[in-house]
C-alpha cells in the first residue's frame, strides 16, 4: 500500500519528501517510506482557449459572440504534458491506494490539484494536507491529521466558478471591445474595476482646483499659536494687524491622556502595503520574497487574509517573540529587547482566522543565518518579525494638551503631545517631535513678538501608490456588502499582485517615480477603455459582490451553477446590447497614417495592410486594395491614388488593362460612393489630356 502525495511545486514536494521519508529519487518524483511524492508545475491544466471549441473562434468576429462552452474543455501546455502523464501513471499505479492533495492550502491550490485529479480519471481516495508552515514539525503534524478531500469540495467549486467567470468575462468582453474599437483591449472581471479605481482617482486629480486659505500665526515667545483657516486674505490681514504688539491671554488648557493600541499582525495585503511604503517593493515582489521565505521554512503561509493567530498557538508565542527579537537584533532595525509584558491574547483569536493565520516567523527562523538571505527576503523577514514584537507590546500612552488663547478678540490655539510610555512604538523609527509646550495655565498673558499671515492651498487627492491602491482594492464595495460578509473588495490577497502586474504589462498603467514614491498612472488607453466600458464591468461593488458569492459557494450556501449562470447571462446581455460609443476614434487613435477624410462622416481615413478605412467604428467606409475593379484592371491601389481620390474625387491612372482589347490605356478613376458601398468608374478627358 502506497500513498501518493502531490505538491504544487517541485521545491515544496522535495521538502515534504525529506520529512516523510521518501528519499529514493526518480524522474519527476520521490519514493520511500510508503509514500510517493510528486508535484505539479503550478497550473498543469487550464481552461482551453476559445478555438479549442470551434476552429472559427481563432478569428475574432462579432457574430460569434457570446462564446459560452456547453462542456468545459481543458488544455495542457506542451512543456507540462510530460509531468501530467507521469502523475496520471502514478495515480493509476496498482499499489497506490490513496491520493494526498499537498498543493498550497488555498483556493487556487485546490483547483490545481482537482483539475489534474479529474482529468487523469482518478477515483481513488482523496485526502487533504492543510498546513500553514513548511517546518518539519508542521508537516509531520499535518500528515498525521489529514482531512477527507470532500471537506474541501466547496473550496474547489468556488475556485472552479472563479476560473469560469474569469474565462467568460475575459474572452467575451475582450473580444467585444477589441472588435468594436479596432485595438486589443483586455477586459477582466477584476482587472477592469481595479483599472477604474485608478482612472477615477486621476480624473479627480485633473479636475481638482486648489483654493487658497490663510492662517494667522503669533509668536508668543517659546511657542507659536495659529488661527483657524480663513478663506479671505483681507480678513486674515485685519486679524494680523489687530494682534500686532498686543498680548495673548490663555483662555483654556485641556489635557487628555490617550493611548494607541498595538497594530495587528500582518496578512498578505497589509504586508505588501508596508513593504511598498517602507522599501518600495511592488506587491508582486513582496509575494515572491514571502513565498521563498515560506519554502525555506522561515515564515508561515503567505497567501492569508487573517491578522490573528489561532488560540492553540498562544503557548508558542513567547518563543516566536524571542526569535523575532533576535532577527531584529541581527539586522539592527530597532530596539530588539523583548517586550516587558507580552499581550498574547491580543493576537490569538481563532474566531478571526479564516483559512490561514497571520504571517509570522517560524521557529526554524531562530536557527537560520539571516545574513545570507537575499536582501529582499531579509528585509521582509525583519519587517514580519518587528510586527510581531509590536503586536504583543503595550499600547503607546501619551498626554495631549490643547491650549486656546485670545488676542485682540480673536481665538488662537496650539497642541502639544507628551509621551508617557512608548509601548509598541519603541520598536518603530522614532519621529521627530515638536518642542514640548511650556506649562501653561488659564489667565497667563504673553506679549506677541510677531504676527504673520501664511498662505496655503487645498491639496488634491494623491496619486495611487501600490500601498494605497491595495488598500482601495481591499475595501472597494465594503459599504455595500452584507455585514456578515467575510471577503470584500477586489480580488483576494493571493491575486491582487498579479492584477497590478497585468495592468502594467497590458499598457494600461505606468509606474512613475516621484521623490520617494512610485505612482500608478493610467495611460491614455486606460482612460479611453474606462470611458466606453459599461458600469457593470467597472463597478468595484459588483465585483466585490461576486467575491462574496464565491465565499458563499465555498461554505455550501450558494449553488455553483447559479453563480456561473448569472455570469453567463451578464456576458450574453453585454454582447447582444452594447453599442459602440460614437466618436470613439478620438479615444482609440490607431496611430496609422492618415491619407484623407471620409466622404461619409468626415473622420480620418488611414492606411492598413488590406486597404484604407475610416477610423470611425460606426462608419463602414473602406477602399480595399484587393478590390475586384482594380484586380481586373491589373492595378494595385496605392496610398497616393487612394489619397487623391479622397481629396479630389478622382485620380489619373496609367496602364489600365482592357479585357476587351488586351491592351492598356490611361484614364481617370473616379470614386463613386453611394453611402452604402464603394464603387469606381472610368472617365476619359474630353480633350484627351490629363
Amino acid at each position: 500500500m502506497t500513498k501518493l502525495v502531490i505538491a504544487e511545486k517541485p521545491s515544496v514536494g522535495m521538502a515534504l519528501a525529506s520529512v516523510i521519508g521518501a528519499r529514493s529519487r526518480h524522474d519527476g518524483y520521490m519514493e520511500g517510506g510508503g509514500y510517493i511524492v510528486s508535484w505539479c508545475f503550478g497550473h498543469l491544466a487550464e481552461l482551453a482557449s476559445a478555438d479549442a471549441y470551434n476552429e472559427r473562434y481563432a478569428k475574432w468576429r462579432y457574430d460569434d459572440l457570446p462564446i459560452v462552452p456547453q462542456k468545459w474543455e481543458y488544455t495542457i501546455g506542451s512543456d507540462k504534458s510530460g509531468q501530467f502523464e507521469l502523475l496520471r501513471e502514478l495515480m493509476h499505479r496498482g499499489d497506490v491506494t490513496e491520493i494526498i492533495n499537498a498543493c498550497d492550502a488555498g483556493r487556487e491550490g485546490e483547483l490545481i490539484f482537482r483539475t489534474v485529479y479529474y482529468l487523469a480519471g482518478c477515483t481513488k481516495t482523496m485526502k487533504r494536507l492543510w498546513i500553514s508552515s513548511m517546518e518539519d514539525e508542521a508537516i509531520r503534524k499535518g500528515m498525521s491529521e489529514l482531512r477527507p478531500g470532500s471537506d474541501y469540495d466547496g473550496l474547489y467549486q468556488s475556485a472552479l466558478c472563479r476560473s469560469k467567470a474569469d474565462w467568460l468575462v475575459g474572452i467575451n468582453a475582450t473580444r467585444l471591445f477589441s472588435i468594436l474599437y479596432h485595438r486589443k483591449l483586455n477586459v477582466g472581471r477584476v482587472v477592469s474595476p481595479t483599472l477604474s479605481l485608478i482612472v477615477q482617482r486621476e480624473c479627480e486629480i485633473d479636475a481638482f482646483k486648489p483654493e487658497p486659505f490663510y492662517t494667522v500665526h503669533l509668536d508668543c515667545g517659546g511657542f507659536d499659536v495659529s488661527s483657524e483657516k480663513i478663506t479671505d486674505k483681507s480678513a486674515a490681514d485685519e486679524i494680523r494687524q489687530a494682534c500686532e504688539n498686543q498680548t495673548a491671554t490663555v483662555k483654556s488648557v485641556e489635557r487628555k491622556e490617550k493611548s494607541e493600541k498595538a497594530p495587528l499582525l500582518y496578512d498578505l495585503t497589509t504586508l505588501q502595503r508596508a513593504a511598498n511604503k517602507t522599501f518600495g517593493y511592488t506587491a508582486r515582489q513582496t509575494l515572491d520574497y514571502l513565498q521563498s521565505l515560506y519554502e525555506k521554512k522561515l515564515c508561515t503561509y503567505p497567501r492569508t487574509d487573517s491578522r490573528y493567530l489561532t488560540d492553540d498557538m498562544a503557548a508558542s508565542v513567547p518563543e516566536l517573540v524571542r526569535i523575532s527579537a533576535g532577527i531584529c537584533r541581527t539586522n539592527k532595525i530597532c530596539s530588539a529587547e523583548q517586550p516587558v509584558t507580552m499581550n498574547t491574547k491580543s493576537i490569538c483569536d481563532s474566531a478571526k482566522v479564516t483559512d490561514h493565520h497571520a504571517v509570522v516567523p517560524t521557529v526554524s527562523a531562530g536557527n537560520a543565518d539571516v545574513s545570507v538571505l537575499p536582501a529582499g527576503e531579509r528585509e521582509l523577514l525583519r519587517l514580519v518579525s518587528r510586527q510581531l514584537l509590536c503586536a504583543v507590546s503595550d499600547p503607546l500612552r501619551y498626554e495631549e494638551t490643547t491650549v486656546t488663547l485670545d488676542c485682540g478678540g480673536h481665538e488662537f490655539s496650539v497642541k502639544g503631545k507628551t509621551v508617557l510610555a512608548n509601548g509598541w512604538k519603541s520598536y518603530m523609527e522614532q519621529e521627530q517631535n515638536d518642542r514640548p509646550l511650556p506649562d501653561l495655565k488659564e489667565g497667563q498673558e504673553f506679549p506677541v513678538r510677531s504676527a504673520a499671515v501664511k498662505e496655503g492651498f487645498t491639496a488634491p487627492p494623491s496619486h495611487f501608490t501600490e500601498d494605497s491602491l491595495l488598500h482601495a482594492m481591499e475595501t472597494a464595495g465594503a459599504k455595500d456588502m452584507p455585514e456578515e460578509g467575510e471577503r470584500k473588495g477586489l480580488g483576494t490577497p493571493a491575486t491582487r499582485a498579479a492584477i497590478l502586474e497585468k495592468l502594467v504589462a497590458n499598457g494600461f498603467v505606468e509606474r512613475k517615480k516621484s521623490k520617494k514614491s512610485v505612482h500608478l498612472i493610467p495611460t491614455h488607453a486606460a482612460v479611453s477603455l474606462i470611458t466606453v466600458l459599461p458600469e457593470e464591468l467597472q463597478s468595484p461593488h459588483l465585483t466585490a459582490e461576486w467575491e462574496y458569492r464565491l465565499k458563499q459557494i465555498e461554505r455550501g450556501e450558494l449553488d455553483a451553477d447559479v453563480f456561473t449562470s448569472d455570469i453567463t447571462d451578464m456576458v450574453s446581455d453585454l454582447t447582444a446590447n452594447y453599442q459602440a460609443v460614437k466618436g470613439a476614434e478620438v479615444l482609440f487613435p490607431s496611430g496609422r497614417d492618415v491619407i484623407g477624410k471620409c466622404p461619409r462622416c468626415g473622420s480620418d481615413v488611414t492606411e492598413s495592410a488590406k486597404g484604407f478605412f475610416c477610423e470611425n467604428t460606426a462608419c463602414r467606409f473602406g477602399m480595399w486594395r484587393d478590390n475586384k475593379f482594380f484586380r481586373v484592371k491589373h492595378i494595385t491601389l496605392t496610398k497616393k491614388q487612394a489619397s487623391d481620390m479622397l481629396n479630389n474625387g478622382r485620380v489619373f491612372v496609367r496602364g489600365l488593362y482592357s479585357e476587351k482589347t488586351g491592351k492598356t490605356y490611361d484614364a481617370w478613376v473616379v470614386l463613386d460612393d453611394n453611402g452604402e458601398c464603394v464603387r469606381y468608374r472610368i472617365e476619359f478627358d474630353r480633350e484627351g489630356g490629363k
